[in-house]
């Protein structure tokens, strides 16, 4: 049984979404055209908007978790703007969902934290991260100008 679906994010920055899979531990591998899943769209769940059943499957890089079976792939928007679709089988012999939590809330929490931290830094400010007893995370940004 496939349950595909996009995980809830918008991707536009390739370098972000890189580190942000390092820093929970998983991998992205560029150029790998193919992520694992369970191989037949069975059609007892919707699929992700501007992807059809022959698109499953196919990616343009793809994310590798350890402890899962299954991968993210990493596939181009099809809604003609830059960045990128994540999408997984969230179904639970693939592992995924165990080892993100639901839609995929580390993955898209590292995310969001590595690419506010590399839009700061192209904008010229220093930022220090400060990781907080409950295990949320504050960003400090300083101005280098000031």
């Amino acid at each position: 049984m496939s349950h595909v679906a996009k995980i809830e994010v918008e991707i536009k920055d390739f370098k972000a979404l890189k580190a942000a899979a390092k820093r929970i531990g998983c991998k992205l591998i560029e150029d790998q055209t193919t992520y694992a899943w369970y191989g037949t769209h069975v059609g007892d769940y919707p699929l992700p908007a501007g992807f059809s059943a022959s698109d499953l499957g196919h990616c343009e890089h793809a994310i590798k978790v350890p402890g899962a079976s299954y991968e993210i792939g990493v596939c181009r928007r099809r809604d003609g703007k830059k960045g990128y679709t994540l999408l997984w089988d969230f179904w639970g012999s693939g592992g995924l969902e165990r080892q993100l939590g639901p839609k995929g809330q580390r993955l898209v929490q590292a995310y969001a934290i590595e690419a506010a931290k590399r839009a700061a830094k192209l904008a010229g400010h220093a930022v220090t991260e400060v990781k907080n007893p409950n295990g949320s995370v504050t960003l400090r940004v300083r101005s280098m100008g000031a």
